[in-house]
């Protein structure tokens, strides 16, 4: 699935994901391909952690929000860092 992770400044991250999981205000939210359309609120220092072929990615956001479609996963971060 197509996983998008952006802050008002920039694109942090896109590409192709088998699994996302956000912290969000109401827990954790795991996302497989053909997840069922949602909105999200994250959770201010949570955690996003991003599956890929090519290995994981584990960002911790300050807040924003997790929008899931037919067609993929968008991370909207007020900030986001790298974690590992």
């Amino acid at each position: 699935m197509r996983v998008a992770i952006v802050s008002p400044e920039e694109e942090i991250w896109s590409g192709e994901a088998n699994f996302v999981l956000a912290t969000t205000t109401d827990g954790d939210l795991g996302v497989w391909p053909r997840h069922v359309p949602l909105l999200g609120v994250l959770r201010d220092g949570g955690d996003v952690k991003v599956e890929t072929d090519g290995g994981d990615f584990l960002y911790t956001v300050g807040g924003g929000f997790i929008s899931v479609t037919k067609d993929g996963v968008s991370i909207l971060a007020e900030t986001a860092a790298l974690k590992s």
